[in-house]
């Protein structure tokens, strides 16, 4: 009996090789050779056009169903839930009292403290609670449309079998042929920027080991964007950053590094890691000078901004990529930049990235998913799509400070990527609200009361 066994094993060893070539084979030619050129068939906006009238589809379909069993679809509103005009904290005093006691407020204004005064801010504490512009800004973006991404939203239920049978297909297609075809191109990008950085390290300092290292950066970036079928679109090409500047971005993933990387090189600025992040560090260091800080120095001011200081003056080294907002958003707003990066005095390169979460949410809400995790989501997701624009190089105009030009830069990104432009700082994404935002609203009625006093007084 065991005379059959041995062909079998052979032949199943054959045919296992064959498909591994061939599987090889259709990496090299179709994603590996291209990303090293730089160059693009045409198939991932082919994909993306697919998807986007599949989208459609199945929209329409869902919009049909919900209304044969009257029952509406839930349509987010993407301008808040509470719809109210923008008012200055003493006309809304001014309105609660004036519905309070009417007779008061016409005899005296409101020049000294009313018990009603409560009520304006017991309602500007239950508006701030129901549309927390804060909180919502560290969460998934809703949509308006079903992207055939889950079944677990309650908002999306089933109404037709055709689009469960759609959902079904979508699953293997994500599962059984995009996930480990994006694992192994993952792995190989990761793999080939360890080995060549390490390499081109042992190659003494110069122009050829400068221009080795932004080919190897480059080509190794382009295979982990195709690892996450990364279909993006460069803007005023012209505004890229140059080397002696620092390139700032709006934050919403660790992927907004390899979305920049992979059509320029900069230095990056990070906390030193251990485990494989630390490998990778090690090896990127080698051939390009790169900033990482030890735990110890993240903390010392001067330190780090001196040593970003001495890297924007060699004009030889590359721009420094930073994400001042410090934390992750979730692509809908731009929040609080630090100032740090704005008080070396070098020329800032804003770029605006934004996502289009139809395809894949590419925010990373890291209180919720660890990386492995979250880089699973992205590779099973259908695609990451994103615009990336390049604005003119901005510089620190004469008696503006680092805080007012580092707003400056904030507002021209959130403008030209259509975010919303919010003043709070990310860090509450983790810590409570500081006390000086706290003693800015008791300051605030306090001018409101006295200056509505000496207004008084002057009658």
């Amino acid at each position: 009996m065991a005379w059959y066994i041995f062909p079998l094993n052979n032949l199943l060893c054959m045919l296992l090789g064959i498909s591994f070539t061939v599987w090889f084979t259709l990496l090299l030619v179709f994603i590996i050779v291209p990303a090293i050129f730089g160059v693009s068939f045409g198939i991932r906006r082919l994909y993306m056009k697919t998807l986007l009238k599949i989208f459609e589809w199945a929209t329409l379909r869902m919009e049909r169903g919900a209304k044969e069993r009257n029952h509406p679809l839930y349509k987010p509103y993407s301008n808040g839930i509470i719809a109210k005009e923008p008012t200055s904290l003493e006309e809304e005093i001014q309105e609660v009292r004036r519905s309070a006691s009417p007779r008061e407020l016409g005899s005296g204004g409101a020049a000294e403290f009313d018990v009603s005064d409560i009520f304006c801010f017991c309602r500007r504490g239950v508006e701030s609670i129901v549309d927390d512009e804060v909180t919502k800004r560290f969460s998934a973006e809703e949509l308006e449309s079903w992207n055939l991404l889950t079944r677990s939203s309650c908002h999306f239920q089933h109404l037709s079998l055709r689009l469960t049978v759609l959902w079904g297909l979508g699953v293997l297609i994500r599962y059984g042929f995009l996930l480990p075809l994006r694992v192994t191109l993952a792995f190989t990008g990761v793999g080939l920027l360890v080995a060549l950085t390490t390499m081109v390290g042992l190659l003494p300092s110069g122009r050829l080991k400068n221009t080795l290292s932004e080919k190897i950066h480059l080509m190794c970036y382009r295979i982990c964007t195709r690892a996450l079928t990364a279909i993006i679109t460069y803007h005023d090409s012209e505004n890229k950053p140059k080397n002696g500047g620092i390139c700032v971005a709006n934050h919403t993933s660790p992927i907004d590094v390899i979305i920049l990387a992979s059509d320029g090189c900069y230095a990056m600025v990070g906390q030193v890691h251990g485990g494989l992040m630390g490998i990778i560090q090690r090896a990127m260091v080698k051939a390009c000078p790169h900033i990482w800080f030890e735990r110890s120095e993240v903390k010392d001011r001067h330190l780090v901004a001196k040593r970003l200081s001495d890297h924007v003056e060699d004009r030889t080294k590359l721009p420094i990529l930073i994400f001042p907002e410090g934390t992750c958003i979730n692509n809908t707003s731009v929040m609080m930049f630090k100032k740090g990066s704005f008080e070396i005095g070098s020329t800032v390169y804003p770029v605006a990235i934004k996502y289009d979460p139809r395809f894949g949410d590419a925010f990373w809400n890291s209180s919720k998913f660890g990386m492995v995790a979250y880089l699973l989501r992205m590779m099973s997701s259908w695609a990451i799509v994103c615009s990336v624009w390049y604005l003119p190089p901005m510089q620190r105009e004469d008696g503006e400070d680092a805080v007012q030009f580092a707003n400056r830069v904030k507002a021209a990104i959130a403008r030209k990527g259509g975010l919303v432009d919010l003043l709070w700082d990310g860090g509450l994404k983790r810590g409570k609200v500081k006390d000086v935002f706290k003693e800015e609203q008791q300051k605030l009625y306090s001018k409101t009361l006295v200056g509505n006093h000496e207004d008084r007084g002057r009658s």
